[in-house]
């Protein structure tokens, strides 16, 4: 076989890695068991349109599909949000993915997955060893996107972007708003300087944590599992000097300690599970769930095995009605991490699911009203800056 046939060979590979390797680790990571469309008692259908909806944790950015249309795979895209009823999603942004990470002990250095996507995605160049570029990149993402979504989707940086998006919604709910969340403050780079670029970036809600410890706090899979650091407690009241929404969501026991001993604000814990019906090193213990109800703050249950025990709503409703019958239901919210590498029974068009489940549970109206969505505004309205902050790049 001569050199020019070899690289060839070489050449055909890498550019087939290139086109097909992120659809494909999408496809198999971000599945769903049951394909829509979905069916929800009639009762269930009535009140869920009457609903305001938020989800306060999905990762679509990451996977480079076009997010403008339809896809036939993942979980989330604006038309499903859109023929979903979603009025709000949150929108995470991963910038590191040890190859090992695990629920219970994850070391920060081991090879990053984020690294390959971020070369085989072609982001910028910066971001293939900057962990604040990538979280800057898929900023931007958001915002280019609702750029060019003819009105259907809006990006969110303030209270007063906040009120004016619920007002249009309320009079054409062909409409759907995003917020940026970061997950892990490892993105910051050490620096204050870098949750003020974040900040500027559009980013509204930061957890100290992912899966991995790092300069600010601990995490719940971390190998050490510490809590805030020193220069982690000057992030967190940086963040909430700026108006950025703490999220415990991955955050280790001593971290919840440390952050709710800190905190100003409500808090939240964006997408997670509880012991009290699944045990689990990322889930929280009572005593935690009574820590983020006590500064006002939600609790986003997820949808997949690790978090609830199931990814069906049964599942899902036995978890919110141990929070409800511990701290009350106006400390619950929706926190789904679609298209974060979990596999779920429905995406975001069968939400009216949940609300079937959390009825035949026993949750009254105003309940359910309060847990798939208007818990999640007032959090955010508390917290967010007011005003239209200085816009950034």
């Amino acid at each position: 076989m001569t050199l020019r046939i070899v690289l060839g060979i070489l050449l055909s590979a890498v550019l087939a890695a290139f086109i097909f390797a992120p659809g494909a680790a999408d496809r198999s990571m971000n599945r769903v068991t049951e394909p829509p469309p979905y069916t929800a008692s009639p009762r269930a259908t009535a009140l869920f349109r009457t609903l305001r909806v938020v989800d306060l944790h999905g990762d679509p950015l990451l996977w480079g599909r076009d997010l403008s249309v339809r896809n036939r795979h993942g979980q989330v895209d604006v038309p499903r949000l859109i023929e979903g009823g979603v009025t709000l999603q949150v929108f995470g942004l991963v910038t590191q993915s040890p190859r090992s990470q695990n629920y219970d002990r994850t070391p920060a250095d081991d090879l990053d997955a984020i690294t390959a996507l971020a070369i085989l995605q072609r982001w910028p160049i910066r971001s293939w060893w900057s962990r604040r570029a990538r979280a800057e990149h898929l900023s931007q993402r958001l915002f280019e996107l609702a750029a060019r979504s003819e009105g259907r989707l809006h990006g969110i940086r303030s209270a007063t972007d906040l009120r004016a998006f619920l007002e249009r919604r309320s009079a054409d709910p062909a409409q759907v708003a995003g917020l940026l969340g970061l997950e892990g403050m490892h993105a910051v780079e050490g620096e204050l300087a870098g949750v003020e670029a974040l900040f500027e970036a559009g980013v509204r809600m930061m957890a100290p944590t992912h899966f991995f410890d790092n300069s600010v706090a601990g995490s719940s899979a971390g190998v050490e599992k510490y809590g805030l650091t020193a220069f982690g407690e000057q992030a967190i009241r940086r963040a909430e000097e700026l108006g950025i929404t703490i999220d415990l969501a991955h955050a280790s026991p001593n971290t919840i300690r440390d952050v709710l001993g800190q905190v100003t604000k409500p808090v939240v814990v964006s997408h997670t599970g509880v012991k009290g019906t699944c045990a689990g090193a990322r889930n929280l213990s009572d005593a935690e769930v009574r820590g983020v109800a006590a500064t006002g703050g939600i609790v986003g249950i997820g949808y997949w095995a690790g978090a609830v025990c199931g990814s069906d709503p049964a599942s899902i409703a036995a978890a919110m009605r141990h929070v409800r019958d511990l701290v009350g239901a106006e400390h619950l919210a929706l926190g789904s991490d679609f298209d974060g590498s979990v596999t779920t029974s429905f995406d975001t068009t069968g939400l009216a699911r949940i609300v079937d489940a959390l009825l035949e549970t026993g949750f009254s109206e105003a309940e359910i009203r309060g847990v798939m969505g208007e818990n999640a505004l007032r959090v955010l309205l508390e917290t967010l800056p007011e005003g239209t902050p200085r816009r950034g790049r």
